[in-house]
């Protein structure tokens, strides 16, 4: 049977409460992390703008913010699935939590001393602590009840995500953003009277008072869930039949192997499309840097939109044909982003966040499906698949400088949400390999 299928009537319910009620405490507590990581994850998108004024560097060096960032998932996300093995749960994700704060704090000294590559760093120990959130919440959602709805409960605690996203585009654009951007001929003056230099350094020290702040309500966050008892349930650290799961048993299930595939084509589409969509405004309708990121948080609210009508919409149709209908209406989107760039393309971006919505958790559900001790390992590889959304914005930042514009390197998502659709329709069928 598919992912949260009812064979007798068709419609996508389970057989029990979507959150079981002794567990609304923990859930609570766990749901508001996906809120919590949505923040830096789109504060990348205003630090890419504003790092290439006060830095002055280009959209590819710029796209090294997502690189470092996505990277820290990368290599943290098996680490926490062994931690978690070990240690359950909740030991992981107080764990990331505590990274999370300490990488905010570190913006601090960046600023101060100026230095583009300590910001990589700090932005690489934020996203380290987001990969143990990120391997730990996700399948906890997912288990916490009845597997018939998993992919329904898991689209719920991710419709708070874009939450957080829409939290870290507004404050970057009301507290990063300053709104002056120098022409040349002003540049050039500057220099002359020998205040350019304190003009970069003031741009620079924007970031810190907002991240120091959002550091802090994640440490708070990890004292809370450190003194809350959380459940036991299968795949955490006290199951024995987990600790024999093993990486090599992953290949035996198609549909998971191709779930990592489709997830790093997807957070790559993802992370490309918001990383540069300030950039595509402004270069084809030229409006200034702060209503272009009131533009960012308009599709960040589409896309929050788009996730609690999936998690509505999933009760009457399954997650996988719902995802792959999402993914055909996104290829013609992008499509026209690319042929009709200006007002129309915009929007046609835009729209692309409503229909994205439904894909990350989606992905990560039908991966999951069937992996039983193997569980936590293969949420830990799919999360691994995010380094997509380090590798995409360098190859987009790369094709818009080589050709002068935004448009052409839309591309790229377009042929990421190909392979999407391609997973949802034929790719995420349960079967294990012979």
């Amino acid at each position: 049977m598919h992912q949260g299928a009812d064979i007798s009537n068709g419609r996508t319910t389970g057989t029990g409460p979507l959150i079981p009620s002794a567990y609304l405490l923990p859930f609570a507590l766990v749901t508001a992390l996906f809120f919590l990581w949505g923040i830096p994850n789109n504060l990348n998108d205003i630090l890419i703008r504003q790092f290439m004024k006060s830095f002055e560097i280009g959209r590819f060096r710029a796209g090294l913010i997502q690189w470092a960032f996505y990277l820290g998932y990368f290599v943290l996300a098996m680490p926490a699935a062994l931690l978690m093995r070990r240690a359950g749960y909740k030991a992981g994700l107080v764990t990331g939590l505590l990274l999370y704060s300490a990488g905010t704090l570190l913006f601090w000294p960046a600023a101060l001393i100026r230095s583009y590559g300590f910001f990589l760093f700090a932005l690489f120990v934020i996203a380290s602590g987001l990969a143990f959130l990120e391997t730990g919440a996700n399948p906890f959602v997912a288990q916490l009840g009845d597997s018939l709805t998993s992919a329904r409960r898991l689209n719920f605690a991710q419709a708070f995500n874009p939450l957080g996203s829409i939290a870290g585009v507004l404050i970057g654009t009301v507290f990063i953003f300053s709104g002056i951007e120098l022409r040349p001929d002003q540049i050039a003056a500057m220099k002359s009277a020998g205040t350019y230099d304190a003009y970069l350094q003031h741009e620079t020290m924007r970031v810190i008072v907002p991240y120091l702040v959002i550091g802090a309500i994640a440490f708070l966050w990890a004292m809370l869930i450190l003194r809350t008892k959380f459940p036991e349930i299968r795949g955490g650290g006290s199951d024995t039949e987990e600790e024999h799961g093993h990486v090599s048993e992953l290949f035996r299930y198609p549909h998971f192997v191709l779930a990592v595939i489709a997830q790093f084509l997807y957070v790559g589409a993802q992370v490309g499309t918001w990383s540069y969509f300030i950039q595509y405004v402004q270069d084809y309708t030229h409006e200034p840097e702060k209503v272009a990121g009131y533009f960012l948080t308009g599709t960040l609210v589409a896309f929050g939109v788009g996730r609690f009508s999936a998690a509505w919409l999933m009760k009457f149709v399954r997650p996988h044909r719902m995802m792959g209908l999402y993914g055909v209406i996104n290829v013609l989107l992008v499509a026209v982003g690319v042929a009709r760039p200006g007002w129309i393309g915009m929007w046609a971006i835009f729209l692309t966040s409503f229909f994205m919505s439904v894909m990350f958790p989606t992905i990560f559900a039908l991966g999951l499906k069937g992996l039983g001790r193997n569980t936590k390992l293969g949420g830990s590889m799919i999360v691994m698949g995010i380094i997509g959304g380090g590798v995409m914005p360098l190859v987009m930042g790369y094709i818009s400088e080589k050709a002068g514009g935004m448009a052409p390197a839309m591309l790229i998502p377009l042929a990421c949400y190909i392979f999407v659709t391609y997973y949802s329709f034929w790719g995420s069928a349960e079967r294990t390999a012979a």
